[in-house]
């Protein structure tokens, strides 16, 4: 099934080429007519960045969850890294 981000995807070539052939057709210069088609493709990309910024499973889960629901499985203070330790600390078993 596809979702948002697939047709956003697809979205920015056909954007990006079509507004500039469309413009360009009706009488703009290409080198006018590129950068409009790129705006329009950079809009797209802005729109499904920050508009409808992609979640995490656990943010989607928190956004539609109750205050009185359990936090996900993979949240919390027990997610198995040692106090203190940073994003590259492990459990030493390398």
């Amino acid at each position: 099934m596809s979702r948002y981000y697939d047709y956003v995807l697809g979205l920015i070539p056909a954007a990006l080429i079509g507004v500039t052939a469309f413009l360009n057709l009706v009488g703009l210069s290409l080198t006018a007519a590129v950068p409009v088609g790129a705006g329009v493709a950079l809009a797209l990309m802005g729109h499904a960045m920050f508009v409808r910024a992609p979640l995490d499973d656990a943010d989607r889960t928190a956004a539609g969850s109750t205050p009185d629901a359990a936090p996900p499985s993979g949240a919390g203070p027990s997610t198995g890294s040692p106090p203190g330790g940073g994003p590259f600390a492990g459990s030493g078993s390398d």
